[in-house]
């Protein structure tokens, strides 16, 4: 799989998951992310809203179509209406209550409303039914990630103040709600697109410069306690093009036998439904000095 373009599924068809995540979940890979299958709306760039599409995969090279798990809406006053914004979906496995949550970024076509949506499965590949919208602690939410750790407790990341600040704000037991604990970091930095990994016992957030759909130099930040006082620190990207990371955009950060990766979005804006993906191994040296490195192909994790 050539990173930087478009991919094709098992059918050969293009690969419709952006701004999104992969879930491991026993021996599967869950890719979730936003459908864009469908051409530009006249004089925009934007594609009216699709759904959330799932595809499965035993070797994270090989993806089979799920189908659309969360679809859009016809009624013009869901939040899920194909007139509005449905961005970066994540999903987490709760094994307390046995259902997979999504949480995702949702607005209004003129991103005023600025909040999250919840929704819930039994089964990964849904169907995910909306529980309820929300603003995470009466704040605003535009791009989000989740992050789960190690002794289970996940939080949602999302940017506030017209991307100025980040929050990070700790979910329930079930994972459907927030518990009330937050706290705000990265003050006026002007950041989006988080992603998060833990390595090492320091916590690591890569994120991307608000320059709209045009590339930008990410920049990672790390602290020792995920809800403590994190330092950003430089740009992760090591190759061709570094300085724009390569052209893409942070999404999601994984790790496959105690290895970590950067999913990147490759966002073609006068043609959305052709915007490509990468996968990019990413190290750590013996002071947590972070480097993503470029590569041609996207093969599968190492061994």
């Amino acid at each position: 799989m050539k990173n930087g373009q478009i991919w094709q599924d098992v059918d050969g068809k293009d690969i419709q998951a952006h701004g999104g995540c992969i879930l491991q979940y026993r021996d599967r890979f869950y890719w979730y992310g936003e459908n864009k299958g469908a051409p530009n709306c006249p004089s925009r760039n934007r594609v009216d809203v699709i759904g959330i599409s799932c595809y499965s995969s035993g070797n994270l090279v090989d993806w089979k179509y799920e189908g659309i798990v969360l679809k859009a809406e016809p009624d013009p006053e869901s939040p899920l209406h194909f007139s509005k914004v449905v961005e970066r979906p994540k999903v987490l496995y709760n094994e307390k209550t046995n259902r997979f949550v999504m949480w995702m970024h949702l607005d209004s076509p003129d991103y005023s409303f600025s909040g999250v949506g919840i929704a819930a499965a039994e089964q990964p590949t849904g169907p995910f039914r909306l529980i309820r919208t929300t603003h995470p602690n009466r704040q605003e939410s535009r791009d989000m990630t989740l992050y789960r750790d190690e002794d289970g407790a996940a939080y949602l990341i999302h940017a506030k103040d017209w991307n100025k600040t980040m929050n990070i704000a700790r979910l329930n037991e079930s994972y459907t709600d927030l518990d009330g604990t937050y706290v705000s970091v990265m003050t006026d930095q002007e950041r989006e697109a988080p992603a998060l990994c833990k390595h090492g016992g320091l916590y690591y957030m890569v994120t991307s410069g608000c320059t709209g759909w045009a590339p930008n130099s990410a920049l990672y930040a790390v602290s020792p306690h995920i809800m403590g006082h994190w330092k950003l620190i430089d740009n992760p990207c090591e190759g061709p093009d570094s300085r724009k990371t390569f052209f893409g955009q942070s999404s999601f950060l994984f790790a496959v036998n105690q290895k970590h990766y950067l999913m990147l979005d490759h966002w073609s804006p006068e043609n959305l439904q052709k915007s490509g993906y990468s996968i990019l191994p990413v190290t750590f040296d013996e002071e947590g000095i972070m480097t993503v490195r470029w590569k041609d192909t996207w093969d599968g994790p190492e061994e």
